[in-house]
């Protein structure tokens, strides 16, 4: 049999970088795609094929699409969304281009390198696309509007993909994380600093108590927190499963939530994740 291939993006740090390594130890052709060339170029000097993706960026996502494809010969077994990144902040403190800025990259990107790859898959007669989401897909958590609302706008489009890929032999599957070790945190502070005017916010005291603290300062791991092996476990499960779930949860508080959410009243839930 052929080597499977699968394209990943946002393979440059955390749950991407150790996917690529992941697949590739269990036998898979892995296209690590990276939204900076420098990073694409880090990678191939590490063995992968490493197309530039940037899912603000269509031109790029048509061209690194196409790149792989050519190496393939015209198929892809699958594909991982992955990429994408967060901006901190209270809501009433986010400017609308803001959350153009976010859902350009953590939904609109990922939807339209999802719709070129869908005719392949189609062409060949089979394939998985597994959509990174988090378990701020199904519950929010404060200071987190900008990236809860890109998540949640994932799950719709993806749960609306997948049954009406029924008929089809492409298999849409969702991945929700909790907190894994990652540079998100960090990789926020940029789009937080461009952003959010926190010192002329009402909130402002409430900033420096919080979330200035979360950004800023190494407080050790979250309480739960596993490794991104943890994801690229998961995912594994899901590209290698006869019958994959549609829908796989990774660390304890995404299942907490996943209960809290069906039993709770709305008003116990917000007490619940107003405590962040």
């Amino acid at each position: 049999m052929s080597q499977k291939t699968i394209l990943v993006t946002g393979s440059s740090s955390g749950i991407g970088y150790d996917a690529v390594f992941g697949l590739r130890k269990q036998g898979w052709r892995v296209f690590a795609s990276c939204r900076k060339e420098a990073d694409c170029a880090r990678l191939q000097g590490e063995g992968f094929e490493s197309p530039r993706i940037d899912y603000e960026d269509p031109e790029s996502i048509a061209a690194g699409l196409d790149e792989v494809l050519q190496a393939t010969g015209g198929t892809l077994d699958a594909l991982f969304n992955n990429g994408a990144f967060a901006c901190p902040g209270a809501v009433e403190d986010l400017p609308a281009d803001a959350l153009r800025e976010i859902f350009e990259a953590n939904v609109f990107g990922w939807h339209d390198l999802t719709c070129r790859v869908i005719p392949v898959m189609r062409a060949q007669g089979h394939g998985r696309i597994v959509n990174h989401s988090s378990v701020l897909g199904f519950v929010t958590l404060p200071w987190r509007g900008a990236y809860n609302a890109t998540k949640f706008a994932l799950e719709g489009l993806t749960d609306t993909l997948r049954i009406e890929m029924q008929d089809t032999p492409v298999q849409i599957i969702t991945l929700n994380t909790g907190p894994v070790t990652s540079l998100i945190r960090k990789n926020g502070i940029p789009h937080f600093e461009r952003w959010v005017n926190w010192e002329a916010s009402p909130r402002a005291e409430q900033y420096r108590n919080s979330l200035l603290k979360r950004l800023y300062e190494d407080r050790g791991p979250d309480p739960f927190e596993l490794p991104a092996s943890a994801v690229t476990a998961k995912l594994i499960r899901a590209l290698e499963s006869p019958r994959p779930k549609p829908r796989y949860y990774i660390t304890t508080p995404t299942y907490m939530m996943g209960v809290a959410r069906r039993l709770l009243p709305t008003r116990a839930l917000d007490w619940l994740l107003a405590k962040g």
